[in-house]
């Protein structure tokens, strides 16, 4: 059995419901939100929206993922910007000393407790990890209702459930809305990550695999699941955690990212302290951030080590 399907308890203990032997499903990339335009009105442009506008003789620009955040005295909001694209810019009508801007982006709706400030008084546009990218008086089209995203299901296939399961295959709607952990397993039986995934149950069936075990159809696998390009990652990982230095390098940096999220959750052996000691980075295969942190966390923790991500996890 490869993987755990664990759920909180009342009491914060986590609760074994089922053993299962894979799972398909489980590599996937989101669906991405729909195209839209939105016109950026009153902007005061800074970093990346800055640069964008800058540009002599050139109306568009890449941006990349972000997200708006819009706030009144009370409340603040957030909506994910997908591939953002900045397709024209113009100086304000109202005020030419600041700038509209109009982007094309898939739009994820408003997230940060289920509310929408009623009439926002700030907006202000984040861009990748360079902070802020400037404020705005509006957005035009930000505030239209939206379709939740798509839910992708999963299989958990040759299933061992225990009577908690079991209880929820007979009464499926009482666990719709709520949630549990997949705890995928190494050769050894560590854990090596646990995406959370929905609890909504889409049927249940004899196992593929036979015996007295069964197929059960997750009707939403979450949005915490890793890319297809992750999954030879975990290969590797799932014979243990890698003692040998840069078997990272010949992953993309999709790949190299899943190797620190899965460095993050390993259990390592203890090491000696080495606080203040003389650390060697082997920068030949850092040809892109994720694999500078991957360099940067072997050569101060060792093979496998995690030392962040991203530059505020290695700035803390």
């Amino acid at each position: 059995m490869k993987y755990l399907l664990v759920r909180e308890d009342d009491e914060g203990e986590d609760e074994l419901w089922g053993r299962c032997a894979n799972v398909e499903g489980l590599f996937v990339d989101p669906v991405p939100p729909p195209r839209e335009v939105l016109t950026f009105r009153g902007c005061t442009p800074a970093g990346l929206l800055r640069d964008a506008v800058s540009r002599p003789g050139e109306t568009t620009a890449l941006l990349g993922n972000g997200y708006v955040q819009a706030s009144d005295d009370t409340q603040v909001g957030w909506w994910e910007l997908v591939d953002a694209v900045v397709l024209a810019h113009h100086p304000s009508r109202s005020d030419p000393s600041l700038v509209d801007v109009v982007v094309g982006a898939g739009v994820n709706g408003a997230e940060g407790g289920g509310f929408t400030p009623s009439e926002p008084s700030r907006f202000e546009l984040f861009m990748g990890n360079s902070g802020s990218a400037g404020q705005c008086l509006r957005v035009d089209g930000l505030l239209a209702p939206r379709q939740a995203p798509t839910k992708i299901p999963m299989e958990l296939l040759g299933c061992d459930p225990t009577e908690r399961l079991l209880s929820a295959l007979r009464r499926p709607r009482q666990w719709e809305r709520d949630w549990a952990e997949l705890w995928a397993l190494d050769r050894t039986g560590q854990v090596m990550a646990h995406p959370a995934v929905g609890l909504g149950i889409g049927g249940a069936r004899p196992s593929v695999l036979g015996g007295t075990l069964l197929d059960i159809t997750l009707t939403d696998g979450g949005d915490d699941r890793p890319s297809p390009a992750a999954r030879p990652v975990w290969e590797s990982w799932y014979q243990g955690v890698p003692t040998v230095p840069n078997q990272w390098a010949p992953y993309s940096s999709q790949g190299r990212s899943a190797w620190l999220r899965l460095a993050l959750h390993a259990r390592r052996p203890r090491r000696p302290d080495r606080s203040g000691g003389v650390h060697h980075l082997d920068g030949r295969f850092v040809t892109d951030v994720p694999g500078l942190h991957c360099a940067m966390s072997e050569a101060l923790a060792g093979p496998g080590g995690y030392f962040g991500w991203g530059m505020d996890a290695f700035r803390d």
